[in-house]
């Protein structure tokens, strides 16, 4: 058997059933080896999309992405993709080709590379082949974005080292964590807040039951949206997407419990949303990131799951306090009826900025009208921009999975692909791509890929003709603007020529077709060229420029 056969049969055996890419010489063998084991491949029109469609898989179905390129441009080309992974730390493998000799024109120095972009990288040995994939495997597992290195001369050695099954993996040992000083603190508070972060995404139940015990109010950072969607004390996202009333209560929080979260300036809006009277608190597994971001009163080291679970131990022998729901905390009916009116940012009344000649549409007003329209099974793929606040906050999810946020590296034109992903993951839902006109003309070609696979998507275009964020930081300032606004396009009918429908929006009324469009069957991609009022910023972006 060669190493390539190797590999992907113990990626295989690990439990890998999706992998994306192009395929070129350099992992074309591997690649066939994954199919012939019994994986999807999932072609891309360009490394960058697959990138990101392996990024949006592997946070959607909670799973380890797979991603395969050819060497040398394979790996450049899927560069930026695989930088927002490795900084939103998604479990993802690159099988990335190497050409090892340094005069051959395919040759980069993949660990550097690698290391560069924070990602892991390990390397294939002919005589350790799956030894050394199965380590790459468990690595991303536990959380990181691994490049696996296959040199080209390796892959095609015959190695009679390894004949199968995959073997068992050994399950980690758990160190309880010390969790006293956190116990007195919850015990010792009236208004605690917990603010669960990316870390805290497969934690809803322990910290649902622990927040009750303690009566917690529950907020999430952007990355976690939906992880407490249908709690009565849910006030969804903290800093720059908070509604009026989720910074009025955190902002007067006597004690907040950062769960998996580092509260970094986009969720605590710039250090100004939690008060300087309350104590802060920051559980994580990996103890390099307390106090990365904003000094901490106390620190737990240990998995999220894990920590509130041995909390809820300690209270269910009888430790009550002050803030226990019981008790007299800030849990009251009244504050229900609050959080159930004024929550979230719909409620919020607004001055339509709609109309015009041409006519535009007020993209508060577009985010309602869909969130009514679409069903609530859905998944929300959001691109970075001046408009990502709306479909963030307008547009409800059901769960934590149902949300898939790509801004850790903050680069426009990533959703789209990241949205064919979420969808391979689960084609039981809706998926929907939020983009700007900008994002959406850097990664048009991948509807190419959305109309080959004939899932349901639909693409909404918040079209303003500019690079927003661009122009609300310094136009004010009365810089030119020429650079990064540009003449009305017809986005609808270049979806169109990729086999797409297409669908202009300049009014809630133009949205009609879209009920036709869900009633079925959806095979064909659905773009939404959204023509939207840019009168000012986003909200957010004004607080984000403001620096506060």
């Amino acid at each position: 058997m060669r190493v390539a056969e190797v590999v992907g049969r113990v990626l295989y055996g690990h439990g890998a059933r999706h992998v994306f890419g192009v395929v070129g010489s350099g992992n074309f063998h591997v690649t066939n080896a994954l199919v012939a084991a019994g994986a999807r491949f999932v072609a891309a029109a360009h490394e960058g999309g697959a990138a990101s469609m392996a990024d949006g898989y592997a946070r959607t179905a909670g799973t380890v992405g797979l991603l395969s390129v050819h060497q040398g441009p394979g790996v450049t080309n899927a560069l930026t993709g695989l930088t927002e992974a490795a900084k939103s730390r998604t479990p993802m493998v690159v099988l990335a080709p190497e050409a090892t000799a340094p005069r051959s024109n395919f040759f980069i120095d993949l660990p550097a590379l690698a290391a560069a972009v924070g990602a892991d990288f390990h390397r294939v040995r002919a005589t350790h082949a799956a030894e050394d994939t199965g380590a790459a495997y468990r690595a991303a597992a536990r959380g990181a974005t691994v490049v696996l290195g296959l040199p080209l001369e390796v892959q095609q050695a015959v190695t009679g080292a390894w004949f199968g099954p995959v073997p068992a993996v050994a399950p980690t040992p758990v160190i309880a964590p010390q969790v006293e000083p956190l116990l007195a603190a919850l015990q010792a508070a009236r208004r605690p807040v917990f603010i669960a972060g990316r870390g805290a995404r497969a934690a809803r139940e322990p910290l649902t039951r622990l927040a009750d015990a303690c009566g917690a109010l529950l907020a999430v950072s952007a990355a976690a949206k939906g992880l407490f969607a249908g709690n009565p004390w849910n006030l969804d996202v903290a800093g720059g997407f908070a509604t009026p009333l989720t910074a009025e209560l955190i902002g007067t929080a006597d004690l907040v419990v950062a769960w998996g979260s580092t509260l970094n300036m986009w969720t605590t809006r710039h250090g100004e949303l939690i008060p300087p009277s309350a104590v802060v608190v920051q559980i994580d597994h990996d103890p390099a990131a307390f106090g990365v971001n904003r000094p901490v009163d106390l620190t737990v080291a240990g998995e999220v799951t894990t920590v509130a679970e041995a909390l809820l131990a300690r209270l269910s022998v009888g430790s009550t306090g002050p803030g226990d729901a019981t008790t007299g905390g800030w849990r009251t009916p009244e504050l229900a009826q609050r959080i159930r009116d004024h929550g979230r940012w719909r409620t919020v009344p607004y001055q339509d900025e709609g109309g015009g000649a041409p006519a535009t549409i007020d993209p508060r007003t577009l985010s309602t009208a869909l969130d009514d329209l679409l069903p609530a099974d859905r998944t929300v793929v959001v691109d970075s921009g001046n408009f990502m606040g709306y479909p963030s906050m307008w547009l409800d999810v059901p769960d934590v999975a149902g949300f898939c946020f790509t801004q850790a590296f903050q680069s426009v034109g990533l959703g789209l692909a990241s949205a064919l992903g979420a969808a391979v993951a689960r084609p039981d839902r809706l998926t929907v791509a939020a983009l700007g006109d900008g994002g959406f003309v850097m990664s048009a070609t991948e509807l190419v890929t959305a109309v080959r696979l004939a899932l349901p998507l639909l693409v909404v275009i918040y079209d303003d003709a500019a690079y927003g964020a661009e122009v609300h930081h310094f136009g004010p300032d009365g810089h030119p603007l020429e650079t990064v606004t540009f003449p009305e396009t017809d986005l609808a009918a270049i979806a169109r020529g990729y086999g797409c429908d297409g669908l202009t929006v300049r009014t809630v009324d133009d949205l009609a077709p879209v009920r036709h469009w869900l009633a079925g069957p959806r095979t064909r991609p659905l773009v939404i060229d959204a023509k939207v009022s840019a009168a000012r910023g986003s909200w957010w972006l004004e607080e984000a420029f403001r620096g506060h």
